[in-house]
């Protein structure tokens, strides 16, 4: 690596910096949908994202769990402003940036920057690879010592690719080697976050560790904080320091990665550890719980009242249609590891007495079995 690529590390290590990057607070994001004939009116909204209060450290790394269609996507977005919120704050080192006017953020926008799911379409097929990583430079009037066209090299290079493929095109590579281009152009900028919206799902499996290793590397090397968006617990808990679970819009449980892979309290974040597979030993027993949902994730238009997963939860009372859970700190948790619930569960991941079973088509079928 290049002495002048090289960026100095943020105050304090990496997960170890108490110095605030990122604040967000109550922030939502609600689609209208607007029906009628002639005269469209709004008839509703889509939730996606309904008051979420996240932060993020200096060269910290977090992650961002839940099922398809949690708004985890929305919430990234609007962290990076490609999306206006409908409500609540984003403070990004100590400046109001919610509803900043584009000029506003032109200072703030090479400090924050995206690496989207899909390589494919994330790229402009009828760009060069050079042209696509010199481009945020020549937006933001940046001109390195050596000159634009030695600093793409020296990315291509360091994050693992040919330097000589400057004048290649998008379609001349590979899945995992175009994921690496979006690495580069997010780095051009030297950004202090970076927010990758599950950046390896589109990648085959092979390949998904090579991507994750290198942004590991970028981020402890470069002291970049990430917010990193993803539905595989297994990529999540090797990559981030904290993890935030989320469900229908809301986030339900916060804490260090140990907290949450082995203390976790909240029922939907036991029934999404339950679901990680795990290959076991001939000599050995399975010991992890068993949890089986039914159904889907509640339509965002109406969600349920109180606590959103009760529909799908086994410990839901009447309290829980009636009363939303504050994400806090509950008995038994570690400081800092926050959790949206009424009836907590115990923090272990142990299998338990019996288990629970919630699909009736899986109940039905292992009978017959």
């Amino acid at each position: 690596m290049s002495d002048n690529l090289t960026l100095p590390a943020q105050q304090g290590s990496p997960g170890t910096s108490t110095e605030e990057l990122l604040k967000v607070e109550g922030l939502t994001k609600h689609f209208p949908i607007h029906g009628g004939f002639p005269i469209k009116r709004k008839v509703g909204a889509v939730q996606a994202v309904d008051g979420i209060d996240l932060t993020i450290g200096v060269g910290e790394s977090v992650g961002m769990v839940g099922e398809s269609g949690c708004g985890k996507s929305t919430a990234g977005r609007l962290i990076t402003r490609l999306l206006e919120p409908t409500g609540g704050r984003i403070t990004y080192s100590g400046q109001d940036i919610t509803h900043a006017s584009r000029r506003q953020l032109a200072p703030v926008r090479s400090e924050i920057q995206m690496i989207f799911q899909d390589p494919y379409s994330s790229l402009n097929p009828r760009q060069t690879v050079g042209s696509i990583i010199k481009s945020p430079m020549e937006v933001n009037g940046i001109e390195p010592a050596g000159g634009r066209e030695k600093r793409v090299r020296e990315l291509l290079e360091l994050v693992g690719l040919n330097p000589e493929h400057y004048n290649r095109f998008p379609h001349e590579f590979s899945g995992g080697q175009r994921q690496r281009i979006g690495v580069a152009r997010a780095l051009a900028l030297r950004p202090k976050l970076i927010v990758a919206d599950e950046p390896v799902s589109a990648l085959d499996v092979s390949i998904q560790a090579q991507v994750v290793n290198l942004l590991k590397k970028v981020q402890e090397e470069m002291g970049i904080a990430f917010l990193f968006i993803a539905h595989d617990l297994a990529i999540v808990r090797h990559f981030s320091q904290r993890v935030a679970v989320m469900y229908l819009g809301k986030i339900v449980e916060v804490g260090d990665r140990e907290s949450i892979y082995h203390r976790p309290r909240h029922p939907y974040t036991h029934a999404l550890l339950s679901a990680v597979p795990e290959v076991a030993m001939d000599d050995e027993t399975e010991t992890r719980e068993r949890i089986r949902l039914a159904g889907d994730v509640p339509s965002p238009i109406h969600p349920p009242s109180g606590c959103r997963f009760r529909t799908r939860c086994w410990k839901a009372q009447d309290t829980c249609a009636s009363e939303e859970p504050p994400l806090l700190q509950i008995s038994g948790n570690r400081e800092g590891h926050l959790t949206a619930c009424h009836f907590p569960e115990e923090p272990t991941t142990e299998a338990r007495g019996e288990d629970v079973v919630l699909d009736p088509a899986l109940v039905a079928l292992e009978e017959e079995n």
